[in-house]
């Protein structure tokens, strides 16, 4: 299992890819922006966020992200 820090050195890699069509470094920088957010709010946490977790941590209060508890 990879760490958050493999996965923002693997996109930093991609990005250097000049061949990289627009559509992916588009999408490569925003998931890059949104781990490096991650990271910087939960300096603790090591293991590598899924794109629900970056996404509800960036927007606690979306529909996705609430917890109903009995």
């Amino acid at each position: 299992m990879r760490n958050i820090n493999q996965h923002i050195e693997e996109d930093e890699k991609i990005l250097d890819d000049p061949t990289l069509s627009p559509q992916m470094r588009r999408h490569v920088e925003g998931e890059l922006a949104d781990l490096k957010s991650y990271k910087e709010r939960h300096p603790g946490e090591d293991y590598d966020p899924t794109s629900l977790e970056l996404y509800c941590d960036a927007n606690p209060d979306a529909e996705e992200c609430r917890i109903y508890e009995d």
